[in-house]
């Protein structure tokens, strides 16, 4: 890899999907009663505004607050306030934001989840807090049957109906092998494949990029070809308990451009890391599924998978972002931003795919940085990586149709389409993954009918092939990290696909 491109840009990006919802109200809330009954006159926000505001209602008032979302359809941050305490609202109203009466405290919504934590931490299951219900909404995936739903239902039942829901997602929990721009790894077994979230520049100085933990637990070295040699390795790996990696560079002089790659020469540059707001609309690059977008739901979510070193264990992670973006097997790791700019999150895992939608959950980069005191980008190298060969554009929803086989992508000519990568098969212990190869190779992915519109991110990618991915075969179990590789093990299929910090790949 020429050292001047960290644009890690696969040959055959995956191709973003067919509908663009590039409207301002794309996705927006669908709860009856948001802000009802707000006092005062709310100020008309877009949704990074909101999330700023959100930050700073919350440093000030604590848990005076119960909790906030964004309500897309009037664009207005709503505040939750427990017993109408006054000064509160009059702090939350003279900011610009609408405030609701509601039941529960933040306090009591914690009480809430660590019952859940003592009572229901078996694989399968997640929780959040959903400000929009004033409740903890918990998920139970197609595995938790039996004794164990029995156990999980009593659980809930218990927390009181005003306190607490529980819902059954299709799909399995597991984290996700394939992404967006690919890299990787070479361990005991066969090869981990992993995509890259946002590039950065560590503590001390070094270019470097984050990832998914359960990536750099998997493996230490990555390369940014399916048999190149190493070209970074990983500085700290957390999973379980969180899922971040900081992987740099081995050559001082690359270039790490701070922006996500959305296929078709275009490229949203990262402004800022942000904390998600409830209610805003996010989006997800990936090399599996391409570009998708959808809403933040949920927020400090637990999620406990199948232990893939203990049969009959849990790796379970916490304070991750809760969604209903869907993503697929191969989608690890890959980066989840908001339209202006802002860097929310790390693809972790989830259940369901493109085709049937399902829950997925982020590592926030916020905490990421902070953990590893990396900070984003390259302090303004932006035309760094070969990134002058793509139009960079200020939004995502550049048509992807030609981006299968982005060969045009500096540096993507060499690498193999995401299609022709070897099939998670080959990674060690992923035998049961769905191989790679049987996710439609990027190039398959259509994309034809994206819109072009290099101003929006939204084109959804849900007709991209790839589906077949099924992630449901792809057991976070079965990813099981080489055996001479340190932590959890977090699958060997995940993928930290990359170019210049360009969309990455989650982890199903």
């Amino acid at each position: 890899m020429p050292k001047r491109k960290a644009a890690i840009a696969v040959g055959g990006v995956a191709a973003l999907g067919a509908a663009a919802l590039l409207l301002p109200n794309a996705n927006a809330s669908q709860d009856n009663d948001q802000a009802s009954g707000a006092a005062g006159t709310a100020k008309t926000l877009k949704a990074a505004d909101a999330s700023n505001l959100a930050a700073q209602l919350q440093k000030a008032l604590g848990d005076a607050l119960a909790g906030s979302y964004y309500d897309s359809g009037k664009q207005q941050l709503v505040v939750n306030v427990v017993n109408g305490d006054k000064n509160v609202v009059v702090q939350a109203q003279k900011a610009g934001a609408a405030v609701r009466q509601v039941a529960n405290s933040t306090a009591e919504l914690k009480a809430a989840a660590r019952t859940l934590k003592t009572k229901a931490t078996m694989p399968g299951t997640a929780w959040a807090v959903d400000p929009r219900t004033d409740k903890v909404v918990v998920t139970a995936d197609s595995t938790v049957t039996g004794a164990k739903w029995d156990r999980l239902e009593s659980t809930v039942r218990g927390l009181g109906a005003d306190m607490a829901t529980l819902k059954k997602s299709a799909g399995t929990f597991k984290t996700f092998v394939s992404g967006g721009d690919a890299i990787f790894s070479q361990v005991q077994g066969g090869q981990v494949r992993c995509s890259l979230g946002f590039n950065v520049t560590a503590s001390d100085g070094s270019p470097a990029f984050l990832t998914a933990g359960h990536c750099g637990v998997a493996a230490k070295d990555w390369s940014d070809s399916q048999n190149g040699q190493p070209v970074a390795t990983v500085d700290q790996a957390t999973f379980p308990g969180n899922d971040f990696s900081l992987v740099k560079y081995n050559d001082a002089a690359t270039q790490t451009p701070s922006e996500v790659n959305v296929g078709n020469g275009q490229t949203v540059q990262i402004k800022q890391a942000a904390d998600a707001t409830v209610g805003s609309t996010v989006f997800r690059m990936g090399s599996t599924t391409g570009l998708h977008n959808g809403q933040v739901t949920g927020l400090d979510a637990t999620v406990n998978f199948q232990s893939e070193t203990d049969p009959g264990g849990v790796d379970t992670v916490n304070g991750l972002i809760q969604t209903n973006v869907c993503a697929e097997a191969g989608d690890s790791g890959g980066s989840l931003f908001t339209q202006d700019g802002g860097a929310i999150g790390l693809t972790s895992g989830g259940s369901g795919d493109c085709t049937s939608g399902g829950e997925t959950f982020f590592q926030p980069v916020t905490a990421a940085l902070q953990a590893t005191g990396a900070t984003l980008g390259d302090g303004g190298n932006g035309a760094g990586a070969g990134a002058g060969d793509q139009a960079g554009t200020a939004d995502p929803s550049a048509s992807a149709g030609d981006q299968a086989g982005a060969g045009d992508q500096a540096g993507a000519g060499d690498q193999a389409g995401a299609g022709d990568q070897a099939g998670a098969g080959d990674q060690a212990g992923a035998g049961d993954q769905a191989g790679a190869g049987d996710q439609a190779g990027a190039g398959d992915q259509a994309g034809g009918d994206q819109i072009g519109g290099g101003a929006d991110p939204s084109a959804a990618a849900g007709d991209q092939s790839g589906a077949d991915q099924s992630g449901a075969d792809q057991s976070g179990a079965d990813q099981s990290g080489a055996a001479d590789q340190s932590g959890a093990g977090a699958g060997t299929g995940h993928e930290s696909g990359a170019g210049s910090g360009h969309g990455g790949s989650s982890r199903r």
